[in-house]
């Protein structure tokens, strides 16, 4: 650097001794063309007139010439390039190649100084290094830029020990030996790794995510204390600025996955448990509407059928003998009014069961059953096996209502002299028998009554298995079986299992084999 340093306008006497110069200058250069044989000695014959170089010895050798066979004896080679790399190891790098180096005496060398470099070739599988090697630097310069490759460029070997710039998606980060970060990287069907300093790295390492697309920039090395035989090719960053994320990971990944179908199950299952809570108060709703009009029906329409029984009663006790005719009209109008007042009664009977519960099930029933018989030689018999259970308001009812029709047919068309009530629960199962011995009938699968396409509804609504078996004579079976479980399995409610699944298939199925006399 220059120091007071001062300027003056220049006198005659130094323009003249310029010009002196000058002219003397042009005669020792026409002095030289004439003696001249090639351009080569008029350019030697020059003297040095610019800045001496810094470093006078051996001529310097590009690196790709190293890493010609070598031979027998040992070789020792000067090279001049820039740093590329000064930690984990020292990699210099010129216009044709770069080359690791193993310093002699270690020197405080930064990124993009320009050296000179003597030393021993030790030959290896893809590329030279140079040992036990003298390092001086020559001047300060700029980092090299990047060589852009793909990852199944640098695999073959070729950019062994060069600075590259190369993408790839990250696959997993471990923490490596001597205090190194270890990031595991592919490239379409190529996979590698990235090296780096603990110190320099830190923060990369704990917030990068697996997935994530990448552009490193380092020294591409094949060798196999970098790669632990794992990978083709290992990078060697100089720091966090050499990664750059390009895409965070994908959001679609199996981890998220699983979230979102353990969210979407959840979901589902809170859906059903509301419409199966909505149902229940829908059911309680309809319930209680029904029991309203049986109390409404009970104090108008079955009072006035009493009323005017009553009434119709005293008209023909008050009757004179000598109207027969009157007599058997009056007559006719009681049956008619006694019939409907017990179609009535039935009906009310319907629309107000009393509590549905294991035991009222079949109390209701039974009362349901005296009531159909009153006055009649009938006998009722209702048993029930098993340990009884709390059956869910819809399933209960049905069974009622299924069961109701059943007394109800048998005692309008069988004409029976018993009925008997069967209630049987079992392992999450309740089933429903109501027999008696009337005179039958022959069912016809393709034209079924009212009252049986509205069992097989009810059944079907539930999920329940519905069988009629009569024969002509000899009385009629009515068999319900619901599965509790194969209800909660297809809501995904408390006894939802894989096996209570395969029951319902099973059942779907249809796997109950038939009996040849029934029709469902």
């Amino acid at each position: 650097m220059w120091r007071n340093v001062t300027i003056h306008p220049a006198s005659r006497a130094d323009l003249a001794e310029m010009l002196a110069a000058a002219r003397h200058e042009v005669k020792l250069g026409a002095k030289r063309l004439k003696s001249a044989q090639s351009p080569w000695d008029l350019y030697a014959s020059f003297p040095a007139t610019g800045p001496q170089p810094l470093f006078t010895g051996p001529k310097a050798q590009l690196i790709n010439t190293l890493r010609l066979p070598p031979s027998t004896a040992a070789l020792t080679a000067t090279i001049r390039g820039t740093v590329v790399l000064a930690s984990p190891a020292l990699f210099v790098q010129d216009a044709t190649g770069g080359i690791s180096v193993q310093q002699l005496k270690a020197q405080d060398l930064k990124v993009g100084d320009e050296v000179q470099v003597s030393g021993t070739v030790h030959a290896k599988a893809f590329s030279p290094t140079l040992e036990r090697a003298t390092v001086q630097v020559l001047w300060e310069n700029t980092p090299m830029p990047p060589v852009s490759l793909t990852a199944s460029q640098v695999a073959t070997g070729e950019f062994d020990a060069t600075f590259i710039e190369v993408e790839g998606r990250l696959t997993g980060k471990k923490r490596g030996p001597d205090d190194s970060l270890v990031f595991d990287l592919d490239s379409g069907p190529q996979s590698f790794q990235a090296v780096m300093n603990r110190g320099r790295g830190d923060t990369l390492f704990s917030t990068l995510k697996p997935g994530s697309i990448l552009r490193l920039r380092g020294v591409a090395v094949s060798d196999g204390a970098y790669t632990q035989n794992l990978v083709p090719f290992a990078l060697l960053l100089r720091s966090s600025d050499d990664a750059l994320v390009l895409a965070g990971p994908p959001w679609w990944n199996a981890r998220h996955a699983f979230v979102a179908a353990v969210a979407l199950l959840l979901m589902a299952m809170v859906a059903n448990f509301f419409y199966h809570r909505a149902e229940s108060w829908r059911l309680r709703a309809v319930l209680d509407e029904r029991e309203r009009m049986a109390y409404e029906m009970h104090d108008t329409l079955s009072q006035s059928f009493a009323g005017i029984g009553f009434q119709l009663k005293a008209i023909r006790e008050g009757m004179p003998e000598n109207y027969p005719q009157l007599q058997q009209q009056l007559d006719l109008a009681s049956d008619l009014v006694r019939h409907s007042h017990e179609e009535t009664r039935r009906s009310i009977a319907v629309l107000r069961p009393e509590q549905l519960g294991p035991d009222g099930l079949l109390r209701s029933l039974r009362e349901c059953a005296d009531r159909l018989v009153e006055g009649g030689s009938v006998e009722i018999q209702a048993t029930s096996s098993g340990e009884p259970v709390k059956l869910p308001l819809r399933v209960a009812d049905a069974i009622y209502h299924i069961g109701l029709e059943a007394l109800a047919n048998a005692v309008r068309h069988g004409h029976p002299t018993r009925l008997d009530i069967r209630l049987a629960f079992e392992k999450d199962l309740v089933q429903l028998r109501v027999l008696d011995d009337g005179g039958g009938f022959l069912g016809r699968e393709d034209s079924p009554g009212l009252g049986i396409r509205s069992m097989r509804k009810r059944a079907s609504n539930i999920g329940a298995t519905l069988e009629i078996s009569s024969l002509l004579g000899e009385g009629t079976e009515v068999w319900i079986s619901s599965d509790l479980n194969i209800r909660e399995a297809s809501g995904f409610g408390p006894g939802f299992s894989p096996k209570n699944m395969w029951r319902r298939i099973r059942h779907v199925a249809g796997t109950r084999r038939p009996d040849p006399n029934s029709y469902r």
